[in-house]
């Protein structure tokens, strides 16, 4: 338990006889980003306001750890450990950047000198110093997100909780709001981040988990969870058409593309699979003039596991069912 961050067992939350969260279990290790991915709806928020204190799980949850302190027994603790950055930002459009940062940390009972110097340090790193003495109102979306991070660092959180961070974002913003979530990361925080953004939980969480109807349908890594839907398979291409018979006979499984001079064997994409495949063609002489790696991708393991398509964004808008993901090596 010591190189966990968050720890929760047997979560549940109704209202009425509406079930939100139904059991759910997760672990969180420390200096790690770990993704909840969910269809609208499916309890991704709730899990949030649990696990952050602003709301508490129903009796009968098992023991909930947030930063090493039991959130049941002292909640306090868990808040002065956390920080959270909601689906809507926080920043007061009526006063500028560096107030909303002096009024955060007036709320951290930071002196004085302290609060300026931990805004301008604070403003500084997100790239928000030209802007710091202008109207909150007047900054886009992406400075927003930026300078509402920003004020969730005042208090040097050690875990911070991103609610659907980039939601409305354009895909320039997007991608340098990922790469401020990575650096916070380096810096030794753990993030917990909720997301619709497929492509998001691809690159950036360590594990991810799938969360639908209120239970957990599945987690793991990437890799880990595009392995469990089936369809992954090696194309071997020939120009020779003697190798390619060959090969057709001393590989098990295969689908023959007879006209294309391929063929197609199930594969997970494993090294240790491909090795093997390489291996048996490599012991009867024969050299493939292409192989590529076909793997289901997120997208697929989404639909797979909740029944519903991910949520389209101007990175991800897709028009028919999504197609698997070619690798040639």
């Amino acid at each position: 338990m010591t190189n966990l961050a968050i720890a929760a067992n047997g979560l549940r939350k109704s209202y009425g006889d509406k079930t939100v969260l139904d059991g759910v279990d997760l672990t969180v290790s420390t200096g790690t980003i770990f993704a909840l991915l969910g269809p609208n709806g499916a309890g991704k928020t709730t899990a949030v306001k649990i696990l952050s204190t602003l709301i508490t799980a129903d009796s009968g949850s098992g023991e909930i750890r947030v930063g090493g302190h039991d959130l049941a027994a002292d909640p306090q603790a868990v808040r002065a450990t956390i920080g959270v950055t909601g689906q809507f930002s926080a920043v007061d459009g009526l006063i500028t950047g560096e107030e909303n940062m002096l009024l955060m940390a007036d709320l951290h009972h930071l002196s004085r000198g302290e609060g300026r110097r931990t805004a301008a340090e604070l403003l500084e790193r997100f790239d928000l110093t030209e802007a710091a003495k202008k109207p909150a109102s007047t900054y886009s979306g992406g400075m927003k997100r930026r300078l509402d991070i920003a004020m969730t660092l005042v208090g040097n959180p050690r875990i911070i909780f991103l609610d659907e961070p980039t939601t409305g974002l354009d895909p320039r913003s997007r991608h340098t709001m990922w790469q401020i979530i990575r650096e916070l990361v380096t810096g030794g925080v753990t993030v917990f981040l909720t997301t619709q953004y497929l492509e998001e939980a691809d690159q950036l969480a360590d594990r991810i988990a799938v969360l639908n109807d209120g239970r957990i349908a599945a987690q793991g890594t990437a890799e880990e969870l595009k392995r469990l839907i089936p369809g992954g398979h090696v194309r071997l291409r020939f120009t020779d058409p003697s190798a390619y018979h060959s090969a057709a006979s001393v590989l098990r499984e295969v689908t023959r593309d007879d006209e294309a001079l391929a063929l197609q064997i199930p594969s997970g994409g494993s090294q240790r699979e491909l090795r093997s495949i390489l291996d048996r063609l490599d012991s009867a002489g024969i050299e493939a003039d292409e192989l590529t790696v076909h793997t289901p991708d997120l997208d697929d393991v989404f639909f797979a596991l909740t029944g519903t398509d991910p949520q389209p964004t101007q990175a991800n808008l897709p028009t028919q069912p999504s197609q698997p993901k070619e690798t040639v090596r």
